[in-house]
């Protein structure tokens, strides 16, 4: 493979997508390892919401400064943790970076766990209303008089079917489908039915999408429970301490409201003890990846693999090498 001329399309690219734990950044390390031996570049671009955001490396799981000297990483901190970051926004920028790698004469290997992103950059975007600050603060403003359960009865009698998916207490996404009403007067569920802003990827037959999914769940909750204890051990407690002191972050943010930092926050505002935090920590990021898992396989077209397998490498190289060998 070394020396063949390097085949794929400007819009040729390869995912590895799992749940949180299941092994995708360590494996994205094997894989540039050995794809560089064969004599194929490879640069990572981050598919993680939270990864975006600057001073928020404990809880995210950051690769850290030696990992990123081994393969260029792109799309981490590029936002503050007072800045929103859109799937709209991962989409423009994938793509700008995807033609950028590509006139390297590099691998773009697209890797995370936020499966709205990927499913952005392959189905197209759904044609909904930007994000409104104001509209923002009077449903949060509501919500800290009536509680989070109010609004989703309010969403259940204008958008029925997005609030049969919902937890009454899923702020984040109650506010957002509560937002989109409020600024169309149409249900997210009809705007989701409807056309698609197009990206300009035709992803089914230009992408390869590896897919990192557990054969236990019991052996990934376990994965999931070390994971946490690491971040604590490594100091989360006082990167959110940090984050704090700043004086201008609320918990309401989407930065704040990742898994970890939410909790971490609850109990320094005294309103859980440290075990609790740990247990719901640990609860919240089991839920994350029990959706993350919902969206995967939602996607016929990827390719799994076991993520508890002896080794992933092997596998996921053979698919990359067929894939890219073969890319038109």
């Amino acid at each position: 493979m070394a020396d063949q001329t390097v085949p794929g399309s400007t819009t040729a690219w390869i995912g590895l997508a799992g749940p949180t734990a299941s092994g995708k950044s360590a494996l994205a390390l094997a894989l540039g390892d050995e794809l560089g031996k064969l004599g194929l570049k490879t640069e990572i671009i981050s598919v993680d919401s939270a990864l975006v955001y600057r001073g928020m490396d404990v809880g995210t799981a950051k690769p850290s400064p030696e990992e990123r000297t081994l393969l260029p990483h792109h799309l981490i901190d590029i936002r503050d943790p007072l800045q929103a970051y859109s799937a709209a926004d991962f989409v423009r920028d994938a793509q700008r970076l995807m033609a950028e790698v590509k006139a390297r004469d590099a691998v773009p290997l697209l890797v995370g766990g936020t499966m709205l992103y990927f499913k952005a950059l392959m189905d197209g975007l759904d044609a909904l209303p930007a994000a409104d600050l104001a509209v923002r603060a009077e449903l949060d403003r509501r919500a800290k008089t009536l509680g989070w359960p109010a609004l989703h009865a309010e969403l259940a009698q204008v958008d029925p079917v997005t609030a049969a998916r919902l937890a009454p207490n899923d702020s984040q996404r109650i506010q957002r489908a509560l937002e989109v009403y409020a600024l169309s007067g149409q249900p997210m569920s009809a705007l989701h039915t409807s056309k698609k802003i197009a990206t300009s990827l035709n992803p089914k037959s230009q992408s390869l999408l590896i897919s990192l999914e557990p054969e236990s769940r019991s052996d990934l909750h376990e994965r999931i429970a070390l994971r946490f204890d690491t971040m604590l051990t490594h100091g989360l407690v006082a990167e959110v301490e940090g984050l704090r002191q700043r004086g201008d972050l609320l918990p309401d943010l989407p930065s704040m409201r990742c898994v970890g930092y939410r909790q971490v926050w609850q109990m320094l505002d005294g309103l859980i003890s440290c075990k609790q935090m740990r247990e719901q920590g640990i609860a919240a990021t089991r839920q994350l990846a029990k959706r993350q898992l919902t969206w995967l396989r939602s996607m016929p077209h990827r390719q799994v693999l076991p993520c508890h397998a002896e080794s992933m490498l092997a596998p996921a190289l053979a698919l990359v090498k067929a894939f890219w060998t073969h890319c038109p």
